[in-house]
Order: structure tokens, then C-alpha cells, then sequence
């Protein structure tokens, strides 16, 4: 009988029911473990991403009113005028009309137009610092 396989090995042959589930603890203990590191690098990017876009924008306003004496009305005149190529997105928001436009204080000289930017963005980072004061 060359084609029949024991019992015994016929028995061997899979995993339990058992084992499986103790892979899947290991497998799930493991995720938990890591989650939560992955999300706050996450977050720790969105970020840095944040940070990166305004000073971008930051810098090309006060190019603008280097160049031209001025504030720019909008952000989107920033982009009429090719000082960026166009409004970033917020990455806390997802969105690029999210960004709040700030005057010039009241004792500048130019007081017209936007002379600063921050997100839209509502909550805090991962230091509890609230977006809106980036």
C-alpha cells in the first residue's frame, strides 16, 4: 500500500484550531503594539507638512510686499502673480480654502490686504498646541 498515508500522518497534515488562534494574538498584540507609533508619525508629518506650507506662504507674502509695496488682497493673487503656483492644501483640512487670512496690524503702514496666514484647522497637535497658532 503505497498511496495510503497513515493515520498519525493524516492527523499532522493542518493546524489547529489552537495554534491559529494563538498566531493571531501574537499577530494582533504586535499591531497594538505599533499602531500607535504609526499614527503619531502620521500626525507628526501632517505636521511638518502644515509648518512647510505656511511658511511658504509666508515667505511669498512677504516677497509680494517687497516687490510691490503691498499686501496681496488674497492668496489667490499670490497665484495670479506666480509668487506661488497655486494655494496648498491644508493637511489638517484636506482643504485649500481652510486657511484663515490675516490684515496687517492696525499701526502698519500698508493696512490693507493679507499680511499673514494659519490654518483653518480646528484641534491641537500631537503637543496640544492648537493648529491655529501656527
Amino acid at each position: 500500500m503505497v498511496g495510503a498515508p497513515s493515520p498519525a500522518v493524516r492527523r499532522r497534515a493542518g493546524f489547529t484550531l489552537i495554534e491559529l488562534l494563538v498566531v493571531l494574538a501574537i499577530v494582533a498584540l504586535l499591531a497594538a503594539i505599533v499602531s500607535p507609533t504609526y499614527f503619531r508619525s502620521v500626525s507628526r508629518a501632517r505636521e511638518t507638512s502644515l509648518r512647510t506650507s505656511l511658511s511658504v506662504m509666508r515667505d511669498a507674502i512677504d516677497k509680494f510686499a517687497g516687490d510691490l509695496g503691498r499686501y496681496p488682497e488674497s492668496l489667490a493673487e499670490l497665484v495670479a502673480r506666480h509668487y506661488i503656483r497655486a494655494v496648498p492644501v491644508d493637511p489638517v483640512t484636506g482643504r485649500s480654502d481652510s486657511w484663515t487670512e490675516t490684515p496687517p496690524p492696525g499701526d502698519a503702514v500698508v493696512t490693507e490686504g493679507v499680511a499673514d496666514v494659519h490654518s483653518g484647522a480646528q484641534g491641537k497637535d500631537v503637543d496640544g498646541r492648537p493648529y491655529e497658532t501656527y
